[in-house]
């Protein structure tokens, strides 16, 4: 049963295949059966039957979506109402939520089941899921690789069968990086796109949830439950939601692919190459041309991304002080000893060297000369794609210089773990929308394609991908170990 696809298994509780609480406890036998992978943060078990047996119910009257009944899991940056929510932070260990992030509330309402919580980056600060408080999450393809960041546990979960699918969520690249590294497809959609109420926040100018699953079928099927405006957010987009699915099978003749040569050139591993030249040929096959052309402010997109979100992560992290909730130190002597020894003790590494950078970016004398000129480059990397975009119907790109590193690999060098990112950080600067294909594999381990598109055309983004995926069967391999 974990190896079918959302459409399969929606199938099979209809015709009577199989309940939704054997499914559920076959996904949880699972989680039980791979704690290696350490993908999950939080099981909830006797929710996620509960929850099987008001499906089947629904399922045996009728009144079902196509979600209805099938296992998920979502990564715990997502306020769940009576259950941890943690960001993988000492700082939020104890915190339950009070209340549901809308992403949360909008698959409860199609009927999905929750199996729990998924491991992540410390506050989503990271490129290898190896800054959580709970140890990082191993890729399933080599379990001494790392799974990527910070939607690592999700793309484990994904990848290995724990979970049907998995929410994530993109400020950087959080999204199709481990989406890349695992052999899964994940969606970031246009900046707005879905709801952030309730999702914990790094940078709030970037962040954006999406969803991650095995193919581009299935994510659409994903994006049409989790999309929609809401009146809570107030960066969310008053923008009609598409049928993701109506056009999803249209042929892609006379699709113009835009190559940016900035993408294709030094740094780029010769293998991955390989496999971006074989991926992209398919598409010509499929009645595609492509064209080169060019962004030269792409240069400058990680030094603008990090003022940015570390600016911003000062900002909203600034409300973990040990007073309201979350940590708090043992015997304070006094109010400036309970702010300083509850973060100094409950916040990584990496998170308080972010907060550092943020907070000197945005301190007096420097505002102007960091924060300030970081949007300035920001806004000439949204024209470089606006005018990219004008010319060609998607471009397309690598995922991720390299395929999967090895676990501790470049923990020692932080600029090094940044360069993980090299090729999807732009497109957050940006707001477009892009997403993450399998499209081959190096030496074993899974190689991405990425495929970007032009602000709300997610449906366009969605069926490049899935006509790719009939005549090619990367999305379909499993690794070995955990099927």
């Amino acid at each position: 049963m974990h190896t079918q696809t959302i459409s399969q298994l929606a199938h099979g509780l209809r015709s009577g295949q199989f309940s939704s609480v054997e499914l559920t406890q076959h996904f949880l036998d699972r989680i039980k059966r791979y704690p290696e992978l350490n993908a999950y943060i939080t099981v909830t078990d006797q929710q996620a039957l509960q929850a099987a047996q008001q499906a089947d119910i629904k399922i045996a009257a009728g009144t079902a979506d196509l979600l209805t009944g099938i296992p998920m899991a979502h990564k715990d940056i997502f306020c769940t109402q009576g259950v941890k929510t943690s960001c993988a932070s000492k700082m939020l260990d104890n915190f339950i939520a009070p209340y549901n992030a809308t992403v949360v509330d909008k698959l409860n309402q199609a009927g999905a089941v929750m199996l729990g919580k998924l491991n992540m980056d410390e506050f989503a600060m990271g490129s290898s899921n190896e800054t959580s408080f709970y140890g990082a999450a191993k890729n399933p393809w080599d379990t001494s690789k790392v799974p990527g960041g910070s939607s690592g546990g999700s793309a484990v979960a994904v990848a290995a069968q724990l979970a049907a699918y998995a929410t994530g969520t993109d400020t950087g690249g959080s999204i199709r990086q481990p989406s890349a590294l695992c052999g899964i497809t994940g969606l970031k959609p246009t900046y707005g796109r879905i709801s952030r109420y309730g999702m914990i926040a790094y940078a709030s100018s970037l962040d954006q949830a999406g969803p991650m699953a095995r193919s581009a079928e299935d994510t659409a099927i994903l994006l049409q439950a989790m999309a929609g405006f809401d009146p809570k957010d107030s960066t969310s987009a008053d923008e009609p939601v598409a049928d993701y699915l109506a056009d999803i099978n249209q042929p892609l003749q006379g699709l113009t692919i835009g190559l940016p040569k900035e993408f294709f050139a030094e740094g780029l591993n010769a293998d991955m190459a390989t496999v971006l030249e074989t991926a992209i040929a398919e598409y010509r096959k499929l009645g595609a041309t492509t064209q080169e052309v060019s962004m030269p402010n792409l240069k400058l997109a990680i030094p603008a991304y990090y003022v940015i979100a570390s600016a911003e992560c000062s900002a909203n992290l600034s409300r973990f002080d040990g007073v309201r909730f979350g940590y708090r130190c043992q015997h304070p002597q006094d109010l400036t000893d309970l702010y300083v020894r509850s973060r100094g003790e409950a916040f990584g590494k990496e998170v308080k060297r972010r907060i550092l950078m943020g907070t000197y970016a945005l301190s007096a004398g420097y505002y102007d000369a960091y924060y300030l000129k970081a949007q300035k480059v920001r806004r000439l990397i949204s024209e470089d794609f606006s005018k990219a975009l004008s010319e060609v119907d998607v471009i397309m790109s690598p995922v991720t210089p390299t395929p999967a590193f090895g676990i501790g690999e470049k923990l020692a060098d932080p600029i090094e773990m940044y360069l993980a990112d090299i090729y999807t950080i732009a497109i957050n600067l940006a707001g477009l929308p892009a997403l993450s294909i399998p499209a081959g594999f190096i030496n074993g381990l899974p190689a991405g394609l990425q495929i970007i598109g032009n602000y709300f055309q997610e449906a366009r983004l969605l069926n490049v991908a899935h006509r790719y995926q009939q005549t090619t069967g990367w999305h379909q391999q499993l690794p070995e170990d955990f099927t």
